[in-house]
């Protein structure tokens, strides 16, 4: 999370198995936590960035008195390569109302975002980030996702509910890093936990409005993609 595949810059936060958003304690004393995941393609914000291929991913995670601060590393991106992000954040909830709010940075082995808006050079900290807040009140959230270094004018948002064992996020990307632009697209990701480890995601881009010769949004893929993740967290 300002896209990319061929120029579609990843913002991605993955999930449990890369298919949500990385979980953070937030317990009253210190802990650190660590997980790992493996997913059969790398699923971000309803785009494979991966073309098919498997990925893995780790994150290792501070967390106190509701701040917290870690990395998240992964593989499988088809256009920037292996990827290393850094994180820092607070969080909480009162009741049933919650919220998270979180500054990422994005990091990659391959140079691959220059032009079409981006000026990056290889694993330069500090040249792509994002603010990221979340509200969330009961089994609903939102979330909305902020380019502030790399590519300005691209936001992100989402809109997620959860029932039982299963889930359900609308994410819309509005991109307008390219002056005057005003590409959109729109996609719907549900999603089944079979137990605490393996979960189900059905994705497909159910609306879009782009230049098809826009390298930034027209390369978007609207097949329905199936992901299947396994997540397990270390014990530390």
């Amino acid at each position: 999370m300002l896209l990319k595949k061929a120029n579609l810059v990843r913002m991605g936060v993955a999930a449990a198995a890369l298919t949500g958003a990385v979980t953070v304690a937030t317990p009253a004393m210190a802990e650190v936590s660590a997980s790992v995941a493996v997913a059969n393609m790398y699923l971000w914000r309803g785009i494979d960035l991966g073309d098919g291929s498997a990925a893995v991913s780790g994150d290792l995670v501070y967390s106190n008195s509701g701040a917290y601060g870690g990395i998240w590393v992964s593989s499988g991106d088809d256009a920037l390569g292996n990827e290393y992000d850094y994180f820092v954040g607070y969080g909480g909830e009162s009741g049933d109302f919650s919220y998270d709010l979180s500054l990422w940075n994005y990091n990659y082995s391959d140079d691959g975002l220059s032009g079409n808006g981006f000026n990056m050079s290889d694993d330069t900290t500090g040249e792509l980030s994002e603010v990221i807040l979340t509200l969330g009140y009961g089994a609903f959230s939102f979330s909305y996702y902020d380019n502030v270094a790399g590519g300005s004018g691209y936001e992100y948002f989402t809109l997620s509910g959860t029932y039982e064992k299963f889930s359900a996020t609308v994410g819309y990307h509005d991109f307008n890093a390219d002056p005057g632009g005003n590409d959109d697209m729109t996609h719907l990701n549900i999603s089944y936990a079979f137990n605490d480890n393996v979960t189900f995601t059905a994705s497909k881009v159910i609306d879009q409005d782009c230049d098809k010769n826009d390298t930034v949004c027209g390369a978007i893929d609207e097949d329905l993609n199936f992901v299947v993740s396994y997540s397990l967290p270390i014990e530390m």
